[in-house]
């Protein structure tokens, strides 16, 4: 008999889904302040370096097991690819081109590939509940799209670009994201997995950046340094195994539901950091894509 799934309201599960969110909702306003003098993907590899040496020790200290096979070893380096380096080198260039906010928004969409490829991949069904949530969730997006697209002081051109490129990071996130729950990679332990895909996405990344941007550029700005720093620490080695250990508890679909609290978060820090001015589009927006995440927190 197929174990059931805890609900979202489990503490075991909302208290981790909580800290992701929150944390995740924070690192935008860092990636945005790390795009300037140093070419992103540097700047990626910098953030995975530093959080596959976190990772590293994390697993050192909860003594977990560092062994994998070669079969494990591939997945690891495939899971390295596409999360730690090609999604979010689509997601730093995409802020070349668009808002922080429409990025982390569009980003919300990752729900939709998560709960289709998973279900296409593993069977893993979804519940009424979550159909429904899905939907009101969807739509509080599309309306947060709308006021991020009409706020974006860039071109129709530019935004169709940037819009693109982040489509792209999150077909890769999904990818990786439903890969937690094949066997071949849920037998191990998610730090033994995360220590080695942010080893491989490291050294993937700084092979990106020497063949298109020379040699390593860094810039001594403590703002910089302190966010590759957070990025890699708080932004990563704390969060990646709380959300991969999400993914395995309660299935790729309904963990990707902390992409759509995330743009709320990022949307009210920048509230209280930058000023930004609430409009009746994006308050309706962050309304229903609340309601639809309560919604679906009632999904078993």
């Amino acid at each position: 008999m197929q174990a059931v799934e805890p609900g979202l309201l489990n503490p075991r599960v909302a208290i981790p889904f909580l800290v992701v969110s929150l944390i995740w909702g924070s690192t935008w306003l860092v990636i945005r302040d790390q795009l300037g003098t140093v070419p992103s993907s540097w700047s990626v590899c910098y953030r995975f370096a530093v959080a596959a040496v976190g990772m590293f020790v994390l697993a050192a200290i909860s003594r977990q097991s560092l062994r994998i096979d070669s079969s494990g070893l591939k997945w690891t380096l495939l899971l390295g690819l596409m999360q730690f380096t090609l999604n979010f080198n689509f997601v730093y260039a995409a802020e070349h081109h668009i808002t922080s906010g429409l990025v982390a928004v569009i980003f919300a969409l990752l729900i939709v590939p998560n709960a289709l490829i998973g279900k296409w991949w593993f069977g893993r069904g979804f519940s009424r509940n979550f159909i429904i949530g899905s939907v009101i969730a969807s739509a509080g997006v599309a309306l947060l799209m709308v006021q991020e697209y009409r706020a974006a002081p860039v071109g129709g051109q530019e935004v169709l670009l940037g819009t693109g490129l982040t489509l792209v990071g999150v077909m890769c996130a999904s990818v990786s994201n439903v890969m937690q729950v094949a066997p071949a990679v849920s037998r191990y332990p998610t730090t033994t997995i995360l220590a080695w895909s942010m080893l491989w996405g490291a050294l993937a990344n700084a092979a990106w950046s020497l063949i298109n941007h020379g040699p390593p550029v860094i810039e001594l700005r403590a703002g910089y340094l302190g966010g590759v720093l957070y990025l890699g620490i708080i932004g990563s080695v704390v969060t990646f195994p709380l959300y991969f250990d999400l993914i395995r508890k309660i299935g790729p679909g309904k963990a990707a539901y902390t992409s759509v609290l995330i743009p709320v978060i990022a949307m009210l820090l920048s509230t209280l950091f930058e000023g930004y001015h609430w409009t009746a589009l994006a308050a309706g927006g962050a309304g229903l894509a609340t309601l639809g995440l309560v919604v679906a927190m009632r999904s078993r």
